[in-house]
């Protein structure tokens, strides 16, 4: 939510900071701007613009901005609407000063009529204006960074910050309290933004701020403090994604690129974790003791949205493969219960980003009350990660896409993993099964390889059925998750109204939506469900609804119910939501298409939601 992009060089920081812009879209926008040191008028001058980038860069067009000092902003509003008044940076009132934040400030109203007696004038409904007005009233006769600390010690919330100063202008101030912010060190040049597509191509050496912490940056130095001015040692880590790995490569969307990409990204985690020779499954990152998780007596899985999902087919696949007892819950329900957690207690937490501000916080609850935290995370050195006692990375690589698919399988096939993993170390499984679940996994990625060979049958499939009003997903056992997420991608990308359900519910309320203006999707694999699935099928087609069905391979049974099915090959029935997901990707992608929704950025979403 939001993104943040910095620069202090050589160079004319208006094109470096756009296209910082735009490689953030991905996080979810609704206007944006930039505000750059123009040492020749010894002014700052911002441009802003609601709606989209292109409308800033029509902005800039007119009124160029030149300097080598600047900041950029793409909001997602929560404090006032999505207007040129309330888009960022924003300046106090003698105009030294620009700030940009991301988090939201819950103490802002009385701090901003506190100011306001004061004789400060505000000229936007944002709960941000308050910390530049803030920063401009202690900026007196210190330096900038002291009087940031000064103003960050009287905010409640979250939030990242960047700032610059007229004053000083060889100069830019960084500092986190609960939403991301790194440092790119380059060479004559530094940067600062919220993730590291931002300032891919400009390098690949960061640092990633913890809370409370500051960063004042020249174009040749850095240092970052803490919230007291104490120094604190940090260290760069080399990032391995490329520029290529965040273009569209010749693909319309990124969301296509990356359900593409997934046959590659899964061959490459299965061979990254499972040693050919022993058959053994390796955690290196992971840290943790395996005498810790022989005695563990329950797991807990948080996360949200798709990688709630996720945790759903983990939950199946633990229990039947550890014979241990696995509770899932949304991060957001399950930081505010009285949690039955402890010592003896595993907690899984799943983020693509690592800055979940709920899954973060269901995370330190666990372990105030001494539970071990794993986290399954795509980010290199992300919150989460950091602050969880092992991580399992799931290297997917760059996903830019709003809406997640290769996150999701990739989050899927590492908790397969990390069960074979626990079926091995804990002996719940001879290991001639598990060897043979283990060869079957291997098959995956060709597989779904097979499954993209024929999406244009699925792109017209999806174009035929892209005037329904609503979808109903039904699905059983391991695959209840898998109709879940595959409703979920509808609704966000094509704006269409969709559930996911256990077909065996769908009499319990359900069956009263079915009629002929609704499409029915059904996950109908070969499974000891099967038979079941068949019957909940005719129950629909009885009432007209119009059945779009996922099955197995050479399943002929299928065919005399529905013309409309898409076939998967045929695999082990606990893999199949490795499978059974891809086509539900590829219909909710080209529904929206056809209904000239745009995949990557759809209305009101955010990539990484960083606040509650």
């Amino acid at each position: 939510m939001c993104g943040i992009i910095g620069y202090i060089g050589s160079r004319e920081a208006q094109p470096i900071l756009l296209n910082g812009l735009k490689r953030l879209e991905y996080r979810g926008y609704d206007s944006s701007g930039i505000a750059v040191i123009s040492p020749k008028r010894n002014a700052i001058s911002i441009r802003k613009s609601p709606g989209k980038i292109k409308l800033l860069e029509k902005v800039l067009k007119e009124k160029p901005v030149f300097g080598s000092v600047g900041i950029g902003h793409t909001r997602w509003a929560t404090h006032g609407s999505p207007t040129q008044g309330n888009a960022h940076p924003h300046a106090d009132c003698k105009n030294e000063i620009a700030v940009v934040h991301n988090g939201i400030i819950e103490n802002f109203e009385a701090l901003k009529l506190q100011l306001i007696k004061e004789g400060h004038c505000f000229l936007s409904q944002t709960d941000t204006e308050v910390i530049a007005h803030l920063i401009g009233k202690f900026y007196n006769d210190i330096p900038l960074e002291d009087a940031v600390r000064q103003a960050l010690r009287l905010l409640r919330g979250s939030f990242a910050v960047g700032v610059i100063s007229k004053r000083e202008t060889a100069k830019m101030v960084g500092a986190r309290l609960g939403s991301p912010l790194i440092l790119g060190l380059g060479k004559n040049e530094n940067y600062i933004a919220s993730d590291v597509p931002a300032i891919l191509g400009l390098t690949r050496d960061v640092i990633f701020l913890e809370d409370n912490e500051m960063a004042i940056l020249g174009k040749d130095s850095f240092k970052v403090i803490d919230w007291h001015g104490q120094p604190v040692a940090k260290k760069p880590v080399h990032i391995a994604w490329d520029t290529a790995s965040a273009q569209k490569q010749g693909y319309k969307h990124f969301m296509l690129k990356e359900i593409n990409e997934q046959p590659q990204v899964l061959e490459n985690l299965l061979n990254l974790r499972i040693d050919t020779k022993s058959r053994k499954i390796n955690f290196k990152e992971m840290e943790i003791c395996e005498d810790k998780l022989k005695d563990l007596k329950h797991i807990f899985i948080v996360a949200c949205g798709t990688a709630y999902h996720a945790g759903i087919v983990g939950k199946y696949a633990l229990e039947s493969l550890c014979s241990i007892p696995v509770s899932i819950d949304f991060s957001s329900e399950f930081r505010y219960r009285d949690l039955l957690v402890g010592p003896d207690t595993l907690v899984i937490a799943i983020s693509q980003s690592g800055e979940t501000a709920d899954t973060l916080a269901g995370a330190r609850e666990a372990k105030k009350r001494g539970s071990i935290v794993i986290s399954i995370c795509n980010v290199l050195g992300s919150t989460l990660t950091r602050e969880s006692d092992g991580v399992i990375y799931t290297h997917a690589g760059p996903e830019i896409g709003v809406a997640s698919t290769k996150a999701y399988t990739a989050q899927v096939l590492v908790l397969y993993l990390f069960a074979f993993y626990l079926a091995q170390i804990r002996a719940s499984m001879p290991v001639v099964k598990i060897n043979r679940y283990l060869d079957d996994l291997n098959k995956i990625p060709k597989q779904i390889g097979m499954i993209l060979k024929r999406q244009q049958t699925i792109a017209k499939l999806a174009r035929k059925h892209a005037h329904f009003g609503s979808f109903l997903y039904l699905g059983r056992n391991i695959n209840v998750p898998t109709v879940l997420e595959g409703a979920l991608k509808l609704k966000e990308i094509a704006y269409i109204p969709a559930e996911g359900y256990a077909a065996g519910e769908m009499k319990h309320g359900p069956i009263a939506l079915i009629d002929e203006y609704r499409a029915v999707v059904c996950i109908a694999v070969e499974s000891k469900v099967f038979e079941k699935m068949v019957s909940n099928i005719q129950e629909i087609k009885s009432r007209k609804g119009k059945v779009i069905a996922i099955a197995t391979e050479g399943n002929k049974e299928i065919k005399g119910l529905t013309s409309e099915v898409v076939y998967i090959p045929k695999c082990e029935e606990i893999f199949s939501p490795l499978l059974a997901v891809v086509p539900l990707q590829l219909l909710a992608y080209h529904i929206a298409v056809k209904r000239g929704c745009d995949a990557d950025q759809p209305r009101n979403l955010a990539k990484s939601v960083t606040v509650e």
